[in-house]
């Protein structure tokens, strides 16, 4: 059989040396080492700026005024740094610091960046907030915990649509800028005013007084059955990371970078990697407002259509929506298709039946597949950690880590723990020192969480795959483990593409349960009509005939008590973001839906639950 053709893309790092610690323990570093890295990221921005000023650095599309997206609005390199310049004048006049940072409470737009360069060259920190914590929802308890973790001295929203929530949320003595609208009842600063700003030295002798231990900013975990923790990123970690990427991925400075992305700022894949990005290598970012969701899918579509990326960053729901477009749609496959050298997906997994049809796609219509790239990473390691090292990925495949991080290896409790030491690494959480503390082991590696394992026992230059999350991972009552990662990935692949995730349940029980959360092709398999309540079209005799045959083909392969699934039902309400059960990025968190939905665990296990499927 002839091996596929790959269009070419040129890996970094292919060689990496391993040694023996202490019992159970190794360590993993790439041959090579890790080049010079500039001071901030500010100079990188600086540079372009003169060298190339009339380039777009980002474009949006603006609103007509019927609320459409109409015409994309550019901003130059030159005027990025001229406008962030006069910011960071304004941020210095009103005295804020580490103490009381900017936060951001909106979406990813372009005022929202200028606002995060200005902070930058000024040397304050800014918190890039998730946008549902204020959207979305009820309480707001998680944007009060922003707020009391990190005592801000300037808050920022886009529009009124944050109105509400800042006046359930900030103190009528914090400063409040807005684009555009009012927050009722208060006096707000328009963000023009701060953009009018007039630059003075003050703003050269800031930026110049910023170094790599400088903070540019907090990012916030999404949390899992405690409050989100505030993860210190430096100027060293954000830089020598985007040295690090740029020596892994030598795509990215082979052409002008040109991204569509829709990812958000204040998660770290987003706001770190791929903005960090565009300005370290004098990219373009086109911001998509689009989303992969049934009501936003549409939007990520168009832009594809029109601007013709060189990398695509995206998560594996936002890449299942694009292989099902590509199938029928040609103008999407001509453009997309047309210069992109690598695909990466992040965040979770991605199922071998999209890669499949991604694949058949890119045959049909350049005649050879692309390059899809992924690895291991995580907030508090900048986030760029492992990467793969040749075209054949695999689902579930990392690879080795990048230039200047080394990984510890620690074996415990029948799996392996993956560690990171190097300068990307958070030197620890803002005012949480007892969490800084516990996150580090004796030799100060960050202790991830995350289980890994070679992908050939015989080549350890191929480098790691995933193998679950251990806080996930439980014992039956019998004592026997449940490796909740690889389970939960075969039961995603066996259901394609029905199934958006799923939640395994058994904890100190007798056998393995698991609580599906369907996708929207569920709707079609049902017959039903377009809108008939989610939990009827669950509860139709397709559906359940079709979920049937996924427990029937997960028990036929099932090798014991540990990965057969003996139950399973189907969830019609979906996951929230005001518990903690989903990012707004799309990821689930386990444990977070089992606290949650206790009940209904309860319940498949008892089974009083309507519709379980067990295996016959």
């Amino acid at each position: 059989m002839t091996a596929p053709q790959f269009r070419p893309l040129k890996f970094g790092v292919t060689r990496v040396s391993l040694r023996d610690g202490t019992p159970g323990t190794r360590y993993l570093q790439a041959d090579q080492a890790l080049q010079a890295f500039p001071d901030r990221l500010t100079d990188r921005l600086q540079h372009w700026a003169h060298h190339k000023p009339e380039q777009t650095f980002m474009a949006r599309r603006e609103k007509n005024a019927d609320g459409t997206l109409g015409n994309w609005k550019h901003i130059t390199y030159a005027q990025a740094w001229q406008t962030a310049r006069s910011i960071a004048q304004s941020v210095l006049d009103r005295g804020l610091s580490a103490e009381r940072p900017v936060v951001i409470l909106s979406e990813n737009s372009l005022e929202h960046a200028l606002l995060a360069l200005g902070c930058l060259i000024a040397g304050v920190p800014f918190v890039p907030t998730s946008p549902p914590y204020s959207l979305v929802s009820v309480d707001y308890d998680k944007l009060k915990h922003v707020l009391r973790t990190v005592t801000p001295g300037l808050v920022f929203a886009s529009d009124a649509r944050y109105a509400k929530a800042i006046a359930a949320t900030v103190s009528n003595d914090m400063e409040v800028v807005i684009c555009e609208g009012q927050v009722p009842g208060r006096t707000v600063t328009a963000f023009d005013s701060l953009c009018a700003t007039a630059a003075t030295p003050a703003v050269d002798a800031a930026m110049a007084a910023t170094g790599p231990d400088t903070i540019a900013k907090f990012l916030f975990t999404s949390g899992s059955t405690k409050m989100p923790k505030a993860v210190i990123n430096t100027n060293r970690l954000w830089c020598a990371n985007q040295q690090q990427m740029a020596q892994s991925m030598p795509v990215l400075a082979e052409r002008e970078l040109v991204l569509v992305d829709w990812l958000p700022w204040n998660h770290t894949f987003g706001g770190n990697h791929n903005f960090g990005m565009t300005v370290f290598h004098g990219g373009t970012l086109y911001i998509d407002d689009g989303k992969p969701t049934p009501a936003l899918m549409h939007e990520t579509l168009r832009n594809l259509r029109e601007i013709a990326p060189t990398v695509y960053f995206n998560v594996p729901t936002g890449f299942e929506a694009i292989a099902h477009a590509m199938q029928t749609d040609d103008q999407l496959r001509k453009t997309l298709l047309s210069r992109v050298q690598m695909f990466f997906y992040a965040g979770a997994a991605l199922a071998q039946p999209i890669w499949d049809s991604l694949y058949a796609s890119q045959e049909r219509e350049v005649g050879e597949r692309i390059v899809m790239g992924t690895g291991l990473g995580m907030t508090e390691s900048g986030p760029f950690g492992i990467f793969v090292t040749n075209p054949f990925v695999q689902a579930g495949d990392l690879g080795v880590p990048t230039p200047g991080l080394e990984l510890k290896l620690v074996d415990t409790d029948g799996k392996t723990e993956v560690r990171y030491r190097g300068p990307n690494i958070t030197p620890g959480y803002w005012r949480a020192p007892q969490e800084t503390t516990e996150a580090f082991d004796e030799e100060g590696f960050f202790k991830t969480g995350d289980a890994v394992k070679w992908i050939d026992e015989t080549d350890v230059h191929l480098g790691l795959k995933f193998d679950g999350r251990i806080a996930e991972d439980f014992k039956l009552a019998t004592g026997t483990f449940v490796s909740v990662g690889p389970l939960r990935a075969k039961i995603i692949l066996a259901g394609a593409p029905y199934i958006q995730d799923a939640v395994l349940t058994g904890i100190n029980l007798k056998e393995v349960g698991a609580m599906i959360f369907p996708t929207p092709a569920v709707r079609a398999l049902s017959g039903l009509p377009a809108d008939a309540p989610l939990a009827e079209v669950l509860a139709s005799a397709p559906v359940l005939a079709k979920f049937q045959d996924v427990v029937n083909t997960l028990a036929q392969t099932a090798t014991g008590s540990a990965n057969r699934i003996a139950r399973l039902c189907l969830l019609s309400e979906p996951p929230t973001i005001d518990k903690g059960e989903i990012t707004d990025k799309g990821s689930i968190n386990q444990r977070s839906v089992l606290a949650h939905r206790a009940g209904t665990v309860a319940a498949l296990h008892e089974g009083t639950l309507p519709n379980i499927l067990q295996p016959q």
